[in-house]
């Protein structure tokens, strides 16, 4: 994305008054921090911090819970992946 316009729509939404976290991505599980579905529980972010794992956005509630959860993506995925299946029964 060209800089000029990000500033741009930057400065547009905060002059409506939206946040930064507006622009943030979307991701998988609702936008939920995906180490902390993990660990079984259900904490709502911004997506403001976020990693890419096949192609898709997995959101996280801090640095410390992404880089815990990219010490082993494949078995914490796996793990939010199971609390989540348990949830939907």
């Amino acid at each position: 994305m060209n800089r000029a316009f990000l500033k741009f729509a930057m400065a547009g939404a905060l002059a409506f008054g939206l946040s930064t976290a507006a622009f943030a991505a979307k991701g998988e599980y609702d936008d939920m921090c995906t180490m902390g579905l993990a660990l079984g529980k259900e904490v709502k972010t911004d997506c403001s911090i976020n990693g890419q794992i096949g192609g898709k956005t997995y959101c996280f509630g801090s640095e410390d819970a992404k880089v815990t959860f990219m010490k082993d993506p494949q078995g914490n995925l796996a793990k939010a992946q199971e609390y989540m299946s348990k949830k939907k029964m």
